[in-house]
């Protein structure tokens, strides 16, 4: 599975899990919500420091947005 696409599932599965809209949770991350939702698509590729913002707004380790479904 490409990696964009992984990361940006997860990224989904975190918001959802949360009942969080995209975007609220875009402003709290320092995103637009439209940059958002590319990531949820897979279609950024992100910087470590924006997926450690991600990870902070969410409360878990930068690790969760690599795990493969189940």
């Amino acid at each position: 599975m490409d990696i964009r696409r992984l990361v940006g599932l997860n990224v989904a599965r975190l918001r959802k899990e949360r009942e969080l809209k995209q975007e609220p949770l875009a402003e709290v991350a320092g995103f637009t919500q439209s940059y958002l939702s590319q990531i949820e698509n897979g279609r950024i590729n992100l910087t470590l420091l924006r997926l450690n913002d991600l990870a902070e707004c969410f409360q878990v380790s930068p690790i969760e947005f690599f795990k493969h479904p189940s």
